[in-house]
C-alpha cells in the first residue's frame, strides 16, 4: 500500500513534533533553562511561519547527513546554538543566535546521524561504573529472598551482571542514561529475569585488580569491633570460692611465674613478633600475659639473614598473624637455601614455647618428604638439636605408625608420601598440630590421591616446601595454595575468571591493549594476595657464601651411524604427520622418546626396535610403523648387547671429560645425572670399561639404603669418583656437596626437573668451584 502524498504526512504538524535537543546537550536540565528553551522554541517556529519556510525547518528536524552542529558554551552555563545546513533546491543559510550569549570558539561535534557511534568510540572510562548489589528472581513479593552477592556493570545504556565467580548471569541493554547514572546505594533495578538491589559502589581500580570478587582475605590489622554485651558473673559456691583462688589470682600467679625461655635481649637473639590487638582480642580471650617468643640461641646464631627472615615469617602464618582465618604457608626458596633448617627452627621453637601464658603451640608434628629424604630429615634433626633434646620418629617398614602412638616421648613424626597412603588410617587417628610437606610441589594437582590423602588431615596449619612452585600452569599454582589455605582464593572456577584467564590471555600475541592492561593487573593483585603467605627468594641472596659456578653446555657431533639412523627417523611417515598436524592424536611423546634414544646411544633405539618386532601382536602400532626399516641401518652383527663408546657422540665426548676431569685432581668427584635407568646402565658400564669408581641412585635403590649411600660419597675419602644419580628418584632434596662437577647427559621436557638436579652440588656446604656441563647433540 502507497503512503500518502498529502502534506500533513510529508511534512507533519509543526506542534506535533518533539522539541529538538541539540546532541551535546546535558540530560539535566533545570526549570529555568527549560522556561528560556521553550521561549526561544516558539521564536523559532514565528521566524520560520513569517519567512514561508515551514518545509525547510521540518528538514532540519529530518535526518539530515549534510547539518553541522556547532554549540558555544560560556563560562555561565548559557548555550549559544548555531545551525547551518544546504537544502536541496540552494536555500539561503538561516541562523539564529541567542541574544545573550557572547561571542566565543566553537566545538564542532559529529552529524546527528553518527553521534551515538562517535560518542561510543570517544567514551571515557570514567562512564562505566560499577556497583556491588545483591540479585534474585524476579518476583512481586514484599519480603525477597536475595540469592547473593554480585557485580553490576554499566555503561552507556547496557549493564552486565556478574556473579561473584566472574560468570556473566545477566545482560541488558536500553535503559535510561539518567537512570543508570543516578544509581545509588537501596535502589532496585531489573534485569532481564533477574531483580537488584545497589548495596555500594566499587572503584575502578578495585574490579580491575579483582579485589572485589575475593572476600577471603582479611588481614589482622584492626581490632575487630563487637556490640556492646552484658556480661553476667557466674554463680561461685562459698566454700569452693574460699578454698581455691580467683581467676584473677590465677592470672597474676601466671604472669608472674612466666618469663621467655631464652634471653629477648640478647645481641643476636631472634625473638618473634608479638601479636597485635586484633589476634589478641581473637585467640587470647583467657587474658593470659604475652610472652616474647624467642628462638634457640644455638640455633639463631647459626642462621644467616635470610633464614631468620623465612623463621619469622613462617611464625606469623601459622600463628594466624599474616591473614586473618589461614594458618598456611608456601615456603618456595630456590634449592640449596636451607629451608629445612629454617623449618626445623619453627618446629623446635613451638614445641617449646607460646606467646600467651607460655603454652607451647604444638605438641605434635608431622613431616612428609619424598623416600629418599626421609633419613636426611633426621640427621638434620640430630645435627641442629641432638638426640637428647627432641625424639623424632621415622615411619619405614621396620618401624610402624602404630609405635609412634604409643610412644609419648615422640614429638615429630616423618614419614614419605608412599607410606602415609598406606598408612592414612592410623594417621588420621593421630592429632597433628603442623604439617611439613617437603617438596611440596608432587601436590600441584588436587585430585591425585597423595593430595586428598593430606587433605583430609584434621591439622589447620600446613606449610609446603618447594623450590619450583609453578612448573606448568597456574592451575598447579591454585592447587598449592588451595592445599595451605583453603578457600582464599574462592573456588576453582572464581580463580580461573578471575585470574587465569585475563592472566593467561593477557600473554598471547593477539592480545588486546586492554585485555593485556587488564592481565597486567589482575597480575599485580594476584602476587599481592599470594605474597601474603607465600615466600620465595633465589640463590642470589646467598651468593656471597658460596664458592663460584660455572655453567657449560657441550655440543657433541653424532656419529655417522647416529646420523643415518637421525635421517630415517625424520622420513618415517610417523614423524611428517606430527610436523604438519596429519595424525589426531599425533603420538609427538612417543616420537621424541625415540630421538632421545638414539642422542643418548644407538643400542637403546636398537633394542626398541626388536622389542616391536618380537611382538606383532602389540597395540602400539605407531611404534611399528616408526621403527619400520631402522634394522637395515644397522650393521649386521649389531646386536642390543653390543656396546662401543664410539656409536654414540655424546659417550665419546663424556669419555674425554671424565679423563680430563680425574687428570685434573684426584680429590675431584662427579655427579652424572640422567633421566632413564636404560642409559644409566649404559654409563655404568662405561665407567666398568674404563676402571672409574662409583656409586648409583636410582628408582630401584631401597629407600632405607639411599641417605646411607649419599653420606658415603659425601665423606673426604670416598673411594668412588662417580655418583650415577636418577633426576627422578634422586633429583630433589638430596646434598651431594662432595663432588664439584655435575654432568647432565640427557635434558627433561620439564626445565624444573634439571634446575633441582643442578642444585644437588652448588648449595650450602661446598668448598670448590662448581662446574656444572649439559651435553647437547648438535650438527
Amino acid at each position: 500500500m502507497r503512503r500518502s502524498a498529502a502534506p500533513s504526512q510529508v511534512l507533519g504538524s509543526l506542534t506535533k513534533k518533539p522539541r529538538f535537543i541539540p546532541p551535546g546537550k546535558s540530560n539535566a536540565v533545570c526549570p529555568k533553562t527549560e522556561t528560556e528553551e521553550t521561549k526561544q522554541d516558539m521564536k523559532l517556529k514565528e521566524i520560520g511561519e513569517k519567512h514561508g519556510s515551514a518545509p525547510l525547518f521540518c528538514d532540519i528536524l529530518g535526518e539530515n547527513q549534510n547539518e553541522i552542529f556547532t554549540q558555544s558554551v560560556e563560562s555561565s552555563g548559557k548555550v549559544k546554538s548555531t545551525k547551518s545546513w544546504n537544502s536541496a533546491n540552494k536555500c539561503s543559510k538561516l541562523e539564529i543566535k541567542t541574544q545573550s550569549a557572547p561571542k566565543t570558539d566553537t566545538v564542532y561535534l559529529p552529524a546527528s546521524g553518527m553521534a551515538k557511534e562517535a560518542a561510543a568510540r570517544e567514551e571515557p572510562d570514567c562512564l562505566t561504573k560499577y556497583f556491588s548489589v545483591m540479585w534474585c528472581k524476579a518476583s512481586k513479593k514484599k519480603h525477597k529472598k536475595w540469592e547473593g552477592d554480585a557485580i553490576l556493570i554499566t555503561k552507556g545504556k547496557s549493564v552486565i551482571l556478574k556473579d561473584m565467580e566472574g560468570k556473566d548471569i545477566g545482560r541488558g541493554t536500553g535503559y535510561k542514561s539518567k537512570e543508570l547514572d543516578s544509581l545509588e546505594e537501596g535502589q532496585t533495578l531489573m534485569i532481564g529475569g533477574k531483580e537488584i538491589e545497589v548495596m555500594g559502589v566499587i572503584s575502578a581500580d578495585d574490579f580491575s585488580s579483582g579485589r572485589c570478587f575475593q572476600t577471603g582475605i582479611a588481614t589482622h590489622d584492626t581490632v575487630p569491633t563487637a556490640l556492646p554485651q552484658t556480661t553476667m558473673k557466674p554463680f561461685c559456691k562459698p566454700i569452693k570460692s574460699a578454698c581455691q583462688p580467683s581467676t584473677k589470682d590465677n592470672i597474676l600467679h601466671i604472669s608472674q611465674s612466666c618469663k621467655p625461655r631464652h634471653n629477648p635481649n640478647d645481641s643476636n637473639s631472634l625473638v618473634m613478633p608479638r601479636p597485635n590487638a586484633s589476634h589478641q582480642c581473637m585467640f587470647n580471650k583467657a587474658g593470659l600475659p604475652v610472652v616474647d617468643v624467642v628462638v634457640d640461641p644455638y640455633i639463631a646464631n647459626n642462621l644467616r639473614p635470610h633464614q631468620r627472615e623465612g623463621v619469622v615469617f613462617l611464625y606469623e602464618c601459622v600463628m594466624g598473624m599474616r591473614v586473618g582465618g589461614r594458618f598456611g604457608a608456601i615456603l618456595a626458596d630456590e634449592m640449596g637455601l636451607g629451608k629445612t633448617l629454617q623449618c626445623i627452627s619453627l618446629v623446635w621453637t613451638l614445641l617449646r614455647q607460646g606467646v600467651y601464658g607460655c603454652k607451647p603451640i604444638l605438641k605434635r608434628a608431622l613431616i612428609v618428604t619424598p623416600g629418599s629424604l626421609v633419613k636426611n630429615w633426621k640427621k638434620e634433626f640430630q645435627k641442629w638439636l641432638g638426640s637428647e633434646r627432641i625424639k623424632v620418629f621415622t615411619v619405614d617398614q621396620d618401624h610402624k605408625v602404630e609405635e609412634f602412638i604409643n610412644s609419648p616421648l615422640c614429638s615429630v613424626m616423618i614419614i614419605s608420601y608412599e607410606m602415609l597412603l598406606r598408612s592414612l588410617d592410623q594417621i588420621q587417628a593421630i592429632e597433628f598440630n603442623l604439617l611439613i610437606c617437603d617438596e611440596g610441589h608432587r601436590l600441584k594437582n588436587s585430585s591425585i590421591k597423595t593430595t586428598t590423602a593430606l587433605t583430609s588431615l584434621s591439622c589447620e596449619r600446613r606449610i609446603i616446601l618447594t623450590g619450583t612452585p609453578i612448573q606448568n600452569d597456574l592451575q598447579e599454582f591454585y592447587a598449592l595454595i588451595e592445599f595451605v589455605n583453603p578457600g582464599v582464593l574462592g573456588s576453582l572456577s572464581t580463580y580461573r575468571k578471575i585470574y587465569e584467564e585475563p592472566i593467561v590471555r593477557s600473554r598471547e600475541p593477539s592480545a588486546t591493549k586492554e585485555e593485556k592492561e587488564l592481565g597486567e593487573k589482575r597480575a599485580a593483585e594476584l602476587t599481592r594476595l599470594t605474597g601474603l603467605f607465600i615466600l620465595r627468594r633465589t640463590q642470589e641472596v646467598i651468593n656471597r657464601f658460596l664458592p663460584p659456578k660455572k655453567e657449560n653446555i657441550i655440543f657433541c657431533r653424532p656419529t655417522a651411524l647416529q646420523l643415518e639412523l637421525y635421517r630415517k627417523l625424520l622420513s618415517s611417515q610417523v614423524i611428517s604427520s606430527c610436523l604438519q598436524g596429519w595424525l589426531e592424536n599425533s603420538p609427538h611423546l612417543i616420537c621424541i622418546g625415540a630421538l632421545k634414544k638414539l642422542c643418548n646411544h644407538p643400542c637403546l633405539l636398537f633394542k626398541a626396535v626388536k622389542e616391536k618386532s618380537c611382538d606383532p601382536k602389540s597395540d602400539e602400532h605407531v611404534e611399528s610403523s616408526l621403527f619400520e626399516g631402522l634394522t637395515d641401518v644397522f650393521p649386521q652383527d649389531y646386536t642390543s648387547d653390543t656396546f662401543s663408546a664410539t656409536d654414540s657422540g655424546k659417550l665419546q665426548v663424556l669419555v674425554k671429560l671424565l679423563a680430563a676431569i680425574q687428570e685434573l685432581s684426584s680429590s675431584e668427584r662427579v655427579v652424572l645425572v640422567s633421566n632413564y635407568t636404560q642409559t644409566l646402565n649404559i654409563l655404568q658400564e662405561t665407567c666398568k670399561s674404563y676402571g672409574y669408581s662409583y656409586t648409583r641412585l636410582d628408582g630401584n635403590t631401597p629407600v632405607s639404603q639411599r641417605q646411607q649411600i649419599v653420606d658415603n660419597f659425601n665423606r673426604k675419602f670416598s673411594p668412588a669418583f662417580i655418583f650415577l644419580l636418577s633426576s627422578k628418584a634422586g633429583g630433589v632434596g638430596l646434598n651431594l656437596i662432595g663432588a664439584s662437577h655435575l654432568i647432565l647427559y640427557d635434558i627433561d621436557w620439564n626445565p624444573a626437573t634439571d634446575i633441582q638436579a643442578m642444585a644437588r652440588v652448588w648449595r650450602d656446604g661446598q668448598k670448590h668451584t662448581v662446574h656444572i656441563y649439559r651435553l647437547l647433540t648438535t650438527g
